[in-house]
């Protein structure tokens, strides 16, 4: 028997640092991100996160998964103060990072855009995304939903040619036998987020997943604790799983900080079950604690 732990946070929204918004910004969607930062920041406490990052390091897993938003406005002093929080987190090699849309807000399209974080996207010196990390039979499949948008939309895309790539690496018989969890910053299942916010080409990924399968995905970009499922082959039910993020208060219209330990429990070839332990911020006390658990069908 062997037990995999992957640690599941979201959405931290560092605090600015100094210089991370300039005048040259005034003209870009840089300036609609600074003006709702100015009424969002006292709900993203730095102290917050601080809690949740000290649970996890007690909790002690094999792996983290961080699935987006890190930076508010991506400029590029926020960038490297995000690379340095990570290097707080933990080894690189432990820990996969999704961008979100907020780290993609203004500037380059491409994956090179992300070159700051490359430590923590995957393994190998691949650009593309999917990137991947095999750890103890488990594949960690690192996609990037994060892209400029227009004022006003959060919208995030995959785009052909990662989709493309994401079915090859499927359908490769090399990670039939192990278990796979997808990284996402956009849900990838209806209704989880307003239209504005949501994945373009959702119908194009559920497709692929349909047709070839995985076993979990991990996504945030709702500020919320999701359950929902999206269909696999045969009838199957994919789990897809969503976390609020990780430095909230809980005073606003989305629920306090958590983060989730998942479980991966292999018993043989066949014999996997997973555990989803949910830690977070109790509003009555103020402290990090276990808010429930469940075991994934």
């Amino acid at each position: 028997m062997s037990i995999f732990r992957i640690a599941h946070l979201s959405d931290p929204h560092l605090p600015p640092p100094a210089g991370a918004f300039g005048w040259r910004d005034l003209a870009s969607k840089r300036l609609l991100s600074r003006i709702a930062w100015r009424r969002k920041h006292k709900e993203h406490q730095p102290d917050v996160l601080a809690a949740l990052v000290a649970d996890i390091k007690t909790y002690a897993p094999d792996h983290i998964a961080v699935t987006g938003d890190l930076t508010n406005f991506a400029s590029t002093v926020e960038v490297e103060a995000a690379r340095h929080w990570l290097n707080g987190l933990g080894a690189s090699d432990r820990i996969t990072l999704s961008p979100g849309n907020h780290d993609a807000l203004v500037g380059a399209t491409g994956p090179e855009r992300f070159a700051a974080w490359s430590d923590w996207l995957g393994d190998g010196d691949e650009v593309a995304f999917p990137r991947l990390r095999i750890r103890d039979g488990v594949a960690i499949i690192n996609l990037c939903s994060a892209i400029p948008t227009a004022p006003h939309l959060a919208t995030g895309r995959l785009g052909q040619a990662q989709l493309t790539r994401l079915e090859a690496l499927l359908a490769d018989p090399a990670h039939r036998d192990l278990f796979r969890v997808v990284l996402i910053h956009h849900p990838p299942t209806p209704g989880a987020v307003s239209r504005r916010k949501s994945l373009d080409d959702r119908e194009g990924l559920g497709a692929i997943l349909a047709r070839q399968g995985v076993d979990l995905v991990l996504h945030g970009h709702a500020h919320e604790g999701l359950v929902a499922t999206t269909p696999g082959p045969d009838g199957a039910a994919i789990p897809v799983l969503g976390v609020p993020s990780a430095s909230a208060l809980g005073r606003g219209k989305h629920p306090a900080a958590r983060w989730h330990a998942i479980e991966i429990t292999r018993d043989g070839a066949d014999a996997v079950s997973v555990r989803v332990i949910a830690r977070g911020l109790d509003p009555q006390t103020g402290d990090v604690a276990e808010l429930g658990r469940y075991v994934l069908a």
